[in-house]
């Protein structure tokens, strides 16, 4: 695999290849999928077999050692196939903390596993019932015995933590009140999930309106080797945070598939549909909607672009990655909609496969991070207005 002859941003050979691993899922297998609330466990696999989810894995640990802009460009491809990369996706922007800040024994450890996919890392726990997007008043608590951590807490929305071998946890070392700064005081740990579901850790399943299967996590006295401390202990925000910006990016670039997928969707059925002897396409009340959607998903992805050069390049890139989320999930929900509206009653249709990208489009409008939220970061940290939270 290499990063392709047309420019970091486009990747075509590398989407090329993606799109023909997507065609062998067809709508058909994803249906089946939401039907049965199943784990699309043959296109994860294929995806790993193909060294798709080791993109950002370095060669000399059996990655491909490519940049967050393969990364983006095989997921957003993913999504454009109307396919769907929530399943796995995590282990890509999850990735860059242990690559960036992990031990070499950490390292030699995990990722030779997880690239040959040997071993999943693909459950991120962080958001806990009590503090939602709050992360620094998270109260999951990690009390340093010998040689281990005892862990003690909950987390919840922990996606695909009933297919992962691995989690990234964050969790608190040291009570908040005797922190002098809110981030200060948490830690980050690789948790074996495998050893972890008999010692002391549940795993509850969430139904949501959309097969993603996410979960509530429950910890009773887990125990967690001392040399999965990632870094130094107390650090452990600052070492999620370009995990963060990563997952970000990424996100958008799924949520700019997705509105392509929409877009693409839309045309061809507004070229088809006739009614009234005319093809409804040819009606500026179809027009329109698609149009503007269409110019909304090309403004996202020139801010996704420079998100992704600026990661690459090590610099800031928090409005960047931020601004590229909104207004992706913003565009992929326009898209959503003018697409449903084009095929009007047919877009209920489960056969028709909208109904269900219409489901999987909104939660990025809410996760992993609300447009609210998104909304108050720029206007304190880019405007310089009073912090509102």
């Amino acid at each position: 695999m290499d990063e392709g002859t047309a420019g970091p941003a486009s990747h075509a050979e590398i989407r090329a290849e993606v799109q023909k691993l997507c065609a062998r899922f067809p709508g058909e297998y994803w249906r089946e999928m939401d039907r049965k609330r199943a784990y699309p466990s043959e296109f994860v696999r294929a995806l790993t077999e193909a060294g798709y989810l080791a993109v950002l894995i370095p060669e000399e640990w059996g990655g491909a050692g490519l940049s967050l802009f393969a990364a983006s460009a095989i997921l957003e491809t993913i999504h454009a196939a109307g396919c769907n990369g929530a399943a796995c996706h995590a282990q890509m922007y999850i990735m860059g903390t242990i690559l960036r800040h992990g031990s070499e024994g950490q390292k030699r450890a995990f990722l030779p596993e997880i690239a040959s996919g040997a071993l999943r890392l693909q459950a991120f726990g962080v958001t806990e019932p009590g503090s939602g997007s709050d992360t620094t008043n998270l109260r999951t608590f990690a009390r340093r015995e010998g040689d281990h951590y005892v862990v003690n807490g909950q987390k919840v929305w922990t996606s695909r933590a009933e297919h992962s071998d691995l989690m990234l946890l964050l969790a608190r070392t040291t009570p908040r009140e005797r922190t002098r700064r809110r981030t200060e005081g948490l830690s980050t740990f690789i948790v074996d999930m495998r050893q972890a579901v008999r010692a002391g850790m549940t795993i509850r399943p969430i139904r949501t309106m959309m097969n993603h299967n996410s979960c509530e996590i429950f910890f009773d006295n887990v125990r967690v080797p001392a040399e999965n401390l990632i870094g130094e202990e107390g650090q452990g925000f600052r070492y999620i945070l370009d995990g963060m910006n990563a997952e970000r990016l990424l996100i958008a670039s799924e949520s700019i598939g997705d509105a392509k997928w929409f877009i693409a969707k839309a045309v061809a059925y507004g070229k088809e549909r006739i009614v009234f002897g005319r093809p409804i396409g040819q009606n500026q009340g179809i027009q329109f909607p698609i149009a503007r959607a269409h110019a909304e998903m090309r403004a996202a992805e020139l801010m996704l672009h420079e998100g992704l050069a600026r990661f690459e390049a090590g610099k800031a890139c928090g409005e960047e990655a931020n601004t590229a989320k909104l207004l992706a999930a913003d565009a992929a929900w326009a898209a959503a909609e003018a697409c449903l509206e084009t095929h009007g009653g047919y877009g209920f249709a489960e056969e028709f496969d909208v109904e269900r990208k219409y489901r999987e489009a909104r939660l990025y409008r809410v996760a992993p991070i609300s447009t609210n939220l998104i909304l108050s970061y720029i206007a304190e940290h880019v405007l310089g207005l009073p912090r509102s939270y």
